[in-house]
């Protein structure tokens, strides 16, 4: 099963990001910002993809995509930004600190599907 770590500090966002990637067949474990998300990834298997909001308190988006990027045990580790961060400037910036896919809020399930379909990752 393919593993998803959805990290967001809404918790309505986190539970319909989980419940599409639920219906996907992904197993999904959540986090509320970015040390909340690098420590559950630390402490158990890697995830295949991270979906990650870019605002948010304790460590935002783009700070959680480098921290995670300087540590080689996780580079196999796809990161979608999932935000309402829509300028061109944002985008360019996560993707050269390493993140593989940019998705905008709001976005439907087709949406999702099909940057996961871009990423080459399986589903259901």
């Amino acid at each position: 099963m393919v593993r998803a770590l959805v990290i967001d500090d809404s918790r309505a966002l986190r539970s319909l990001m989980g419940r599409m990637l639920r219906d996907l067949g992904f197993e999904v474990v959540e986090a509320c910002h970015g040390k909340d998300a690098l420590e559950r990834i630390r402490e158990g298997a890697p995830p295949t993809i991270a979906l990650v909001d870019w605002n948010m308190p304790e460590m935002n988006g783009l700070e959680f995509v480098r921290s995670l990027r300087q540590d080689d045990t996780f580079k196999d580790v796809l990161v979608m930004m999932v935000t309402t961060e829509t300028e061109a400037t944002q985008m360019v910036s996560a993707l050269d600190a390493g993140a593989n896919e940019y998705l905008m809020k709001p976005f439907t399930r087709e949406a999702l599907v099909e940057k996961l379909d871009l990423l080459s990752i399986e589903h259901a």
